[in-house]
């Protein structure tokens, strides 16, 4: 079975398949009153017998039915020779059968009344043409009949409370007993079946387990959904490859934030919206992934880069308060480790303060002598020698210090007894706290095993690096983003083609200029505009690069210039000068897929993509949110009034990102850029600006 599958385009997923059922009756999906196995194998070597024995062995309270010709009996249960033998009710349907049979299984799953069928098989839409007709084919037979498909290309489900093991996953060998609370959806069979097994080998056995596959009915978002509404769910673990309808995504993570679940999640691989061809240096720099992390930032979820990340976090967030601010307490056993965690966790924008002078003293009562107080605090190795279990309480009076948001526990040699020792003081001192703490264990796993798992068990997530330990920190303290612009208002549409013509529309000044397709013509405008003007040639995207831009032409030589630029293509634009001022840019990308659009502010004029110096927010923004973006920017000062200066018109550079904002909620805008946007000392004028539209793309 493949490894994985995109569940996107090239996945085969028919347009217009709805991603969202509201009225499906997941109920009946987890804790079913009769499961079906279709094709059930008698080879006991079968990975495929797995979900039989499984359901068979291990305390599912529902009725088993498997369904197999060949056999009168199967693991101890009656075989049926087909589904329609299967007297009622029948709720879930696993399809152990080939891609070829997978719609008539469907096809006969929705006669036979069942609310959901598993397809496990690949060969669909991952393989190429011919396997995405199959899948189409399998989306129509599930629509036809009224049945919900997960998979195909999938390893199934487990929800521990109704002790349903419907998959052939060798990591549901391990005796799961879902105390954990945490939830897991991902795609990839492969990785679920690693962070099912690396959860239960760390003494977090996962409440409910959903391999999606393909998902060319059933996805991650509309099942991730129901699970975090769950109330024995407090944290939802995610692994995503393709996100195909940004909305739905953006709904999972709302209704996550509004019900009290964490949302974590790991992301691979492009959105789709991604692979278009960007123009602008807009598109070109922020990231294919940019509206992801932003609608994940607004709605608190975290984001993270690894598995051991993803478990690590949903440990945290299972058994303790998020961290409220970037104020982190390093404890170390070595001064060493100190140095590194305060070197990597001011590298992520995390503060090590130093204690109040009152926690210093109540520290120096327990530290040795050549131990360290300010932060980080280094118990040295002889504190252990004391054997009066003193490192809890230092990490309590650390804790206690206004200035601490978390905690952060680095122990290097303690092994064996002296560990187990350390991680039951630890689990004590932190029962109950505001303060959240992690340990990064720089010892042999093998070494230290009990305490791990004593550790684990109070979540307290173990790492093995002391960089990770700092990232997933960083990550649980990143601040919401800005939520949508209160009453804003609709895009002053329908928006002209032209993109000076769309300056206008929007009410974002820009030069006196006109267009010429004739050098004669560019002269007679550059005499009526008087005095030396700018020529760009319209031709180009990106005019500097090929020496379409001309400033301070003067009347006299405006014909020979303008005929050398008609020859880079395009007409030719005659404009006054602009004003100095400070560059600017402002741009907008469209979401593409359901994703919101991107409005994004930076340093501008030719060297925007050296500078890099930029700040994004999703739109449309209103003027508080256009100000603080604006505040993000490294160089915020040169617009604020850096040394004394005069500050500059940022009212109207406010005004005009509100503007582009707006613009950007058309659905006809694909890309929309001004660069630069001149901010001078009373106005704003934009000097060039690029439009694409959306039908260009097609």
């Amino acid at each position: 079975m493949a490894d994985t599958a995109s569940g996107t385009d090239p996945s085969g997923t028919p347009a217009g398949t709805p991603s969202d059922s509201p009225g499906t009756d997941w109920e009946r999906v987890l804790n079913p009153r009769t499961v079906v196995i279709l094709g059930a194998s008698g080879r006991a070597d079968n990975p495929m017998a797995r979900p039989l024995r499984w359901l068979a062995e291990r305390g599912f309270a529902g009725r088993v039915v498997p369904v197999n010709p060949k056999y009168a009996e199967l693991a101890g249960l009656p075989c049926a020779a087909s589904l329609a033998d299967v007297e009622a009710p029948v709720d879930l349907v696993l399809a152990m059968v080939p891609a070829a049979r997978a719609a008539g299984a469907v096809r006969d799953a929705g006669r036979a009344g069942a609310v959901a069928v598993i397809v496990f098989a690949s060969g669909f839409a991952e393989v190429g043409p011919e396997g995405a007709a199959l899948q189409e084919e399998l989306v129509a037979a599930a629509r036809e009949v009224g049945v919900r498909v997960f998979g195909p290309n999938c390893q199934g489900i487990v929800h521990t409370p109704s002790r349903l093991f419907a998959s052939f996953s060798a990591a549901v060998e391990r005796p799961l007993t879902g105390s954990s609370g945490i939830a897991y959806v991902g795609q990839s069979g492969a990785i679920g079946g690693s962070v099912l097994d690396l959860a239960a080998e760390r003494g977090l056995d996962l409440t409910t387990w959903v391999s999606t596959g393909n998902q060319a009915d059933v996805d991650l978002t509309e099942i991730g959904r129901y699970l975090v509404c769950r109330p024995e769910i407090s944290v939802l673990a995610v692994y995503v490859e393709n996100l195909r309808d940004g909305a739905a995504y953006a709904r999972l993570a709302e209704t996550a934030a509004a019900h009290g679940t964490a949302l974590v999640v790991l992301r691979s691989g492009r959105s789709a919206a991604g692979k278009r061809a960007a123009v602008s240096h807009t598109g070109a720099m922020v990231g294919d992934d940019t509206a992801f992390r932003l609608v994940s930032r607004r709605h608190g979820v975290v984001l993270v880069d690894d598995v051991e990340e993803l478990l690590a976090a949903a440990t945290m967030l299972r058994g303790q308060p998020r961290p409220t601010g970037r104020g982190v307490a390093a404890v170390t056993t070595s001064g060493g480790a100190g140095i590194l965690a305060a070197d990597r966790c001011e590298g992520l924008g995390l503060r090590l303060p130093e204690l109040a002078p009152e926690t210093q003293e109540k520290l120096a009562r327990l530290v040795p002598e050549f131990g360290a107080l300010a932060n980080p605090v280094d118990v040295t190795a002889q504190l252990f020698n004391r054997g009066d279990r003193a490192f809890g309480e230092v990490c309590a009076i650390v804790c206690a210090d206004p200035s601490v948001d978390s905690l952060l526990v680095l122990v290097t040699m303690v092994t064996g007894q002296e560990a187990v020792a350390l991680a039951e003081d630890l689990a004590a001192a932190m029962q109950g706290g505001t303060v959240p703490c992690a340990v990064a264990w720089l010892a042999g796993p093998d070494r230290t095993a009990e305490a791990r798992a004593l550790l684990t068990t109070a979540g307290i997530p173990v790492f093995g690096s002391v960089a990770v330990a700092s990232r997933v920190l960083a990550e649980l303290v990143r601040e919401p983003g800005p939520g949508a612009a209160a009453a804003a208002p609709a895009p002053p549409g329908p928006l002209p083609s032209d993109g000076w013509e769309l300056l206008d529309a929007i009410g974002v000044p820009r030069p006196e200029g006109r267009s010429a397709a004739t050098a004669e013509k560019a002269e007679r405008i550059a005499r009526e505009l008087g005095g030396p003007v700018v020529l760009k040639a319209e031709g180009p995207a990106h005019k500097s690069e090929v020496g379409g831009v001309r400033v301070d032409v003067p009347p006299a030589e405006v014909r020979q210039v303008a005929a050398e630029l008609l020859g880079l293509g395009g007409a030719v634009l005659v404009q006054r000068r602009a004003p100095a001022g400070f560059e600017l840019l402002v741009g907008a990308t469209s979401g593409g897929d359901g994703w919101p659009p991107v409005v994004t502010v930076g340093l501008g004029g030719v060297a925007t993509e050296i500078h890099r110096d930029l700040a994004t927010a999703l739109a449309p923004l209103d003027r508080d949110a256009a100000r603080a973006l604006l505040r993000e920017l490294r160089s915020w000062p040169l617009l604020a009034g850096h040394r004394g200066a005069e500050p500059l018109a940022v009212d109207a550079a406010v005004d005009a990102i509100v503007a582009v904002s707006r613009a950007a909620t058309d659905p006809t805008v694909a890309e929309l850029e001004i660069n630069p946007l001149i901010v001078g000392r009373d106005d704003v004028t934009a000097v060039d600006v690029l439009v694409r539209r959306t039908e260009e793309e097609r």
